[in-house]
């Protein structure tokens, strides 16, 4: 192997760790696939930076989705990133931002950056529609 392909195998392993222990729940792995964590949810505005902070996203958002999970649809390489197709799914089945749970469920193409310094993972910048989400909760 070439040192560039070394490094899209390294950073595909990378992701794929990352979001197999997402669906997993196991955040302590998931922080680990970090060199820096950090989430940018573009459709709402919201960036988690540092371990806590996005200790703090996972809390919030599996305490609203506790079954929260992605399925990979496509994965490709850019030069400083691995970008990931998936469909999230989950069921809300906990308070969302003050919104009562509705005991529905959802499903929502997205598509997420994860963008690295060289060899490490440094943000998870996602790409979705919240109306699709909100529309499948009921909420809109």
């Amino acid at each position: 192997m070439t040192a560039d392909a070394d490094l899209r195998a390294h950073r595909e392993a990378v992701v794929r760790a990352h979001m197999d222990s997402e669906n997993r729940h196991d955040f302590d792995a998931t922080i680990g696939t970090f060199r820096h964590p950090r989430y940018e949810l573009i459709a709402t505005g919201e960036v988690f930076d540092g371990e806590e902070d996005v200790r703090r996203y996972f809390a919030g958002s599996r305490r609203a989705f506790p079954d929260q999970r992605n399925e990979l649809i496509a994965l490709r390489h850019s030069d400083d990133a691995v970008i990931v197709e998936l469909d999230l799914l989950g069921t809300h089945l906990g308070p969302l931002r003050g919104i009562e749970p509705t005991g529905k469920a959802f499903r929502c193409r997205m598509t997420a950056y994860f963008l690295f310094d060289d060899d490490g993972l440094i943000c998870e910048r996602v790409y979705f529609d919240s109306g699709t989400i909100l529309g499948q909760l009921g909420l809109v």
